[in-house]
């Protein structure tokens, strides 16, 4: 996800790049349906139930798109071979929303947003994810395990990221989609970030894209970020990354829990996902690790090199898959009493940070997992 990891830790978790993230194989498709959940689960409504009555996103008050709208219109035509009037049409229907604007926009000047690990993950490892998250393992048991044998990637892990990002599809969005990116892709509320709504340009790109090749609903839901379905990815990550997992040439993750968690598996993999990893080494480190914490989304040390620090294994510990492998060490801040907790993180917890990209959300589905997989007896 393309959050930096000092926004999502104050607490509000954006599901944006990952997922985040970026191509769908070939002859797959997104169902052309309403986001629904899957049997059984009742889904809890965010976003607008009824349009806002919102002026359009990308119209000069004369009723003509916006230059940088048509330049941005003409460009995409040209560079992927689509036709220019659908994906005009699209954007003269595109409504500016106020509350995505909003709720993407950064603090106020002057305020103080304290960050805090422990706020954030009794937010996600809490009694009623951990819940939902034991039923649906239990429930989709056999394709947890296809999908462990085929990418690696533990079923605790998959399931623990559709635990944080959707409640297990409860929390999918309902936030126009195509209203959401044209907003963030040519209003984006803060100027001094042009970089961000550039981000948010490539993905209405890829969404827009989708759409015409009927791999997307161009009336999809998702949210305020134009994140879709049970794992949250953004167009660009179903364009790059999404797997039709139940194979029948299809790619459904607003509905389909085959597709959403082979998609998981697979997005983890293309990013990094070491088969037999740890999350975290069994590492105890020196007294003030603080100098070996770079605040990166890259493993910067080796075992050597914590060692030469002061760093040991803990006791009984295995070491036979982690200690060849770069690793980091990562700091989750408690701001207002002025504490830290160090932990030591392999490659798989930087691949999780491409889901998003935040130390708190990385160890928070690691925490889940491991809460998981207690539960279930593993």
């Amino acid at each position: 996800m393309f959050i930096c990891r000092r926004f999502v830790q104050i607490g509000t978790v954006f599901m944006v790049l990952a997922g985040c993230a970026n191509t769908a194989p070939s002859g797959s498709s997104q169902a052309q349906t309403p986001s629904k959940a899957p049997v059984g689960v009742t889904p809890t409504r965010i976003g607008p139930a009824q349009p806002t009555g919102e002026p359009p996103a990308a119209l000069t008050p004369r009723g003509t798109l916006r230059p940088e709208v048509q330049a941005f219109a003409k460009r995409l035509a040209a560079e992927r071979n689509l036709p220019l009037e659908p994906i005009e049409q699209a954007l003269t229907e595109a409504r500016y929303n106020a509350t995505v604007a909003r709720l993407i926009a950064p603090s106020p000047p002057g305020r103080k947003i304290w960050r805090s690990w422990n706020t954030y993950r009794a937010r996600f490892v809490e009694p009623k994810r951990i819940k939902w998250g034991v039923e649906f393992w239990q429930e989709n048991q056999a394709l947890l395990n296809q999908a462990a044998q085929r990418y690696g990637v533990p079923a605790s892990i998959i399931v623990s990221i559709i635990g944080v990002e959707t409640l297990y599809s409860r929390n999918m969005g309902s936030f126009s989609v195509l209203d959401a990116l044209t907003t963030l892709a040519f209003d984006y509320p803060d100027p001094n970030k042009p970089e961000r709504a550039e981000m948010f340009r490539g993905q209405l790109a890829d969404f827009i894209t989708l759409s015409l090749q009927d791999k997307l609903d161009m009336n999809a839901k998702g949210s305020y970020a134009g994140a879709i379905g049970m794992p949250q990815f953004m167009p660009g990550s179903i364009m790059r990354y999404a797997v039709d997992g139940d194979g029948d040439g299809h790619i459904r993750l607003n509905s389909s829990v085959n597709d959403a968690v082979m998609s998981v598996g697979n997005f983890l993999v293309e990013h990094g996902w070491l088969r037999g990893l740890p999350v975290f080494a069994p590492v105890l480190l020196p007294a003030d690790p603080s100098a070996l914490a770079t605040g990166g989304l890259t493993p910067t040390q080796t075992w050597r090199s914590l060692q030469a620090a002061g760093a040991r294994v803990a006791a009984g510990a295995s070491t036979e898959s982690w200690q060849d492998r770069p690793l980091g060490v990562v700091d989750l801040v408690e701001e207002a009493r002025g504490t830290v907790q160090y932990r030591t993180a392999t490659p798989n917890f930087f691949a999780l940070t491409q889901y998003n990209r935040s130390y708190f959300y990385a160890t928070a589905v690691a925490d889940l997992a491991a809460e998981l997989e207690t539960r279930m007896g593993r």
